[in-house]
């Protein structure tokens, strides 16, 4: 059952971004010069843990396992990329694609020394929490301050 909701909010995941790249504009306020990096590698280090999460179920090794998934978020950011070069209102960027890797990445280090010093198991209200609710929270709240109005 995990495997298949690992995989079903991998897809969704996806799909999401897919939507908002497919967005002529998305508004949102500029506090500082080039947000929109921190923007691209947060949502992309959320696609880092769920790849891990998701290939997790069928891969063994953790080099493996690290390389596929930063390997799956780095050519989704890149397609990502090539994408929002057809959207009307948007530009494609390759410093867009290196924060998209770079937050996969960072989450993916994350992911691998967990692993290593996860001391206790956790149960599966905990693992509920953190891979479903925490994305949902914030990306209600992201496309509230960008302007959408999701619920």
């Amino acid at each position: 059952m995990i495997k298949i909701l690992d995989f079903t909010l991998l897809i969704f995941y996806c799909l999401f971004i897919y939507w908002l790249s497919d967005q002529p504009s998305l508004p949102a306020p500029m506090w500082f010069e080039h947000q929109d990096k921190l923007h691209h590698a947060g949502a992309y280090s959320i696609m880092g843990l769920l790849a891990w999460r998701s290939f997790k179920h069928w891969l063994s090794s953790p080099i493996i396992l690290s390389l596929l998934s930063f390997a799956f978020c780095s050519l989704y950011g890149l397609s990502d990329e090539w994408h929002q070069s057809f959207v009307v209102g948007r530009e494609s960027d390759i410093a867009d694609w290196l924060a998209d890797t770079s937050g996969a990445g960072l989450a993916i280090f994350f992911c691998i020394n967990y692993e290593k010093v996860r001391m206790i198991r956790l149960d599966s209200k905990k693992v509920l929490f953190c891979i479903v609710l925490l994305p949902c929270i914030f990306f209600i709240s992201s496309t509230k301050m960008l302007g959408f109005h999701l619920l």
